[in-house]
């Protein structure tokens, strides 16, 4: 297996969505401390500009394209932007997600079908324009950015436990129509401690969280950040087809929602 540290990345280029903040934020700078090059996307170029920055100081080159990926229908133009401003790419991450909760009796299949194309239509887009680029690296991967709502049960987050549901299968149905060539795998956190979910936690509510979670704190960007570096690394190198879970221990939801049963008082 020769010398080199399969945990580096030097050498290679990743393209990661929702990277202006929180999770996106923190994995683009784990790759580029790993030696990766990086193209950012996400719909807020001060907080890009800032990430490139910090990218750049770490010695990293660093693309910044300003775009809302939920309102295009051709990924095409936004992956190859990128590629030609870098050269090549080899690690795609698919960070830009999510959906609000609600209770279902104030839910609309129009909100599930955004929510859909959101999380799951727009991943799959990007996937199909980068795969002539990801075939020509010697050590491509996608990883995408689930959640563990994606197979557990808790009430108002029908919405986004769908949506997230079909990301990990869709993972799993593309590493076998991707493999050989290219892994895809997908991390699967628990609550993160993002600076949107920070200021939505009181408290009672964090404390009931932090309560319910066996490592007693709650997740990190950096945590996931961290789980993705090495997913997109050759340290990973059997592993296809994933969603690993990012829960800190628990097997159960963490985030309560006391939300009343449906019917008449």
């Amino acid at each position: 297996m020769g010398d080199a540290d399969p945990f580096r990345l030097d050498g290679n280029v990743a393209l990661v969505t929702g990277a202006g903040r929180g999770i996106g934020a923190a994995t683009a700078l784990a790759l580029a401390e790993r030696g990766a090059d990086v193209g950012l996307v996400a719909r807020t170029e001060p907080e890009l500009s800032e990430v490139a920055e910090r990218i750049r100081s770490r010695g990293r080159r660093a693309a910044i394209l300003v775009e809302d990926l939920g309102a295009l229908d051709d990924m095409r133009p936004v992956v190859d932007t990128l590629v030609t401003e870098l050269g090549t790419l080899d690690v795609l991450v698919n960070n830009a997600g999510g959906a609000a909760p609600a209770p279902f009796t104030q839910t609309t299949g129009a909100q599930l079908d955004e929510a859909l194309h959101f999380n799951v239509t727009m991943a799959f887009e990007l996937v199909k324009a980068a795969l002539p680029h990801l075939l020509r690296s010697d050590d491509a991967s996608v990883v995408n950015v689930s959640s563990n709502m994606g197979h557990l049960v808790q009430r108002g987050l029908l919405v986004y436990g769908v949506a997230k549901a079909a990301l990990s299968h869709m993972t799993r149905l593309l590493a076998a129509d991707l493999a050989p060539r290219i892994r895809v795998n997908a991390v699967a956190p628990a609550v993160v401690d993002t600076t949107g979910v920070r200021s939505a936690l009181t408290g009672e509510l964090r404390e009931r969280i932090v309560a319910a979670t066996p490592l007693g704190r709650l997740a990190a960007p950096e945590d996931v950040a961290r789980a993705i570096a090495w997913l997109g690394s050759s340290a990973s190198s059997y592993v296809t087809g994933q969603v690993i879970d990012l829960d800190g221990g628990a097997h159960a939801p963490t985030f309560p929602r006391d939300i009343p049963d449906v019917g008449p008082a």
